[in-house]
């Protein structure tokens, strides 16, 4: 490590985040990103990254896409974060393109500049609606950090800052189990569930055959609203532009966010159906957010939707996954007693190790050799691992080599010292 970064380091500690600056060195990730481009990240020393942890599929596009440096620009020319109280060519240019492409029913756009804040808005458009407080999420859900979209998540997110759930307003049942659910729901007192379509921070476990329509089914029974988080699983990732549509769902609310922004300018979205949007049509004043729905920021998701939706684009999300997915066979074939699983829908994987914290170890040694993938924050048994839509085969066979290697050297680590112990 150079002097410079030991140098910056320090710095980050003392100004920064002193925890989150050393656990990432304790880890074994001294990463300071310097240079990015396409799907590689640049150490300030000059180490290359193949990125697959993608800030949650913020760069699902890759980081410094060519196109929307382009929009960006050329939009900067003209157009600044605009005013949030009036219309906005650029702003209910991309309210008209979502209601267009999201899924049926869905018409207004409410704007945030986070995910967080497409959660709140969410919640609250969600309590209004139905004039009921209580809000169903998942055990080990994550929607947040926020005031309300932090209640929705795990304790380890809200314990902190004393925001955990005093009023028994914020309920979560088990994902897959929908006997729970009913149990949560039957009681009318609900106004909406809101879940990850495929839970992202607790290691993407996959929906079981039927249980997504089934939990949009009980919504429609017992007059609670369904609010899909689409942040981690929208923009083609699953091979459709919503992960939702792909299981059959029609939502009443749908959460946009990350890959929204093409990681050039913060936005997020709230895309709610009329019921949900009522009080859009009574005080559309009750919400306001002064980066929400920035111009510039629209411009570039505008771009972002325009290229997601290329049939090129399509095709290749469909054939990269599945080319991953053969060569993580075959690795996994390898190590069978460690490389316990994978967990797919299109590039959305999560990959299973026999150990509690298996994916840590692995995660370490995929930086020393060259890729950034992180655990799962809430099951760090898995691996996040997560290419970008438009990976070409060259990166992705570059990309499987390095992980061969980290998952052996990592399966040495753990594997070895457990037959020790044995022994």
């Amino acid at each position: 490590m150079s002097q410079a970064k030991q140098d910056f380091l320090e710095a980050s500690k003392t100004f920064w985040n002193p925890n989150k600056t050393q656990f990432w060195q304790d880890a074994g990730v001294d990463l300071v990103i310097d240079r990015r481009e396409g799907y590689c990240l640049y150490d300030m020393d000059g180490k290359r990254l193949i990125d697959v942890h993608l800030n949650g599929g913020t760069y699902n596009l890759g980081h410094r896409n060519a196109e929307l440096i382009e929009v960006l620009n050329a939009g900067a020319r003209r157009f600044d974060m605009g005013n949030h109280h009036f219309p906005a060519l650029a702003r209910t240019a991309l309210a008209e393109s979502l209601a267009e492409c999201t899924p049926e029913g869905l018409q207004y756009t409410i704007y945030g500049a986070g995910g967080a804040e497409a959660v709140e808005l969410a919640i609250k458009s969600a309590r209004n609606a139905m004039q009921k407080r209580k809000i169903v999420s998942i055990v080990k859900a994550y929607h947040g950090h926020s005031g309300l979209s932090v209640k929705t998540g795990d304790e380890r997110f809200s314990k902190t800052f004393l925001s955990e759930d005093t009023l028994d307003e914020f309920i979560q049942v088990p994902f897959n189990d929908l006997t729970a659910m009913e149990d949560a729901l039957k009681g009318r007192d609900v106004a909406a569930v809101i879940m990850e379509t495929i839970p992202a921070t607790y290691g993407f476990p996959m929906p079981h055959e039927g249980y997504l329509p089934s939990v949009k089914a009980l919504c429609e029974k017992y007059d609670v609203l369904y609010i899909a988080d689409e942040v981690q699983t929208g923009f083609m990732r699953t091979g459709e532009m919503w992960g939702i549509t792909k299981y059959g769902v029609t939502p009443d609310i749908m959460v946009i966010g990350k890959g929204v922004t093409g990681g050039m300018y913060p936005i997020s979205c709230c895309v709610v159906n009329e019921r949900a949007g009522q009080w859009l049509k009574k005080d559309g004043f009750a919400h306001m957010s002064t980066a929400g729905g920035a111009e510039l920021g629209c411009i570039v998701a505008l771009k972002v939707l325009e290229i997601t939706q290329r049939p090129e684009v399509v095709s290749m999300v469909s054939y990269i996954s599945d080319f991953i997915r053969a060569g993580l066979d075959e690795i996994q074939q390898q190590y069978p007693q460690f490389f316990t699983g994978i967990r797919q829908n299109g590039v959305i994987m999560g990959l299973e190790f026999n150990d509690p914290e298996g994916a840590k170890p692995v995660m370490k040694h995929l930086y020393a050799n060259g890729v950034w993938a992180i655990f799962s924050t809430l099951d760090p048994s898995v691996l996040q691992f997560k290419p970008g839509i438009l990976m070409t085969q060259e990166l992705s066979e570059d990309l499987l080599r390095r992980v061969e290697i980290s998952i052996g050297r990592a399966a040495e680590e753990i594997m070895g010292g457990k037959r020790q112990q044995v022994a």
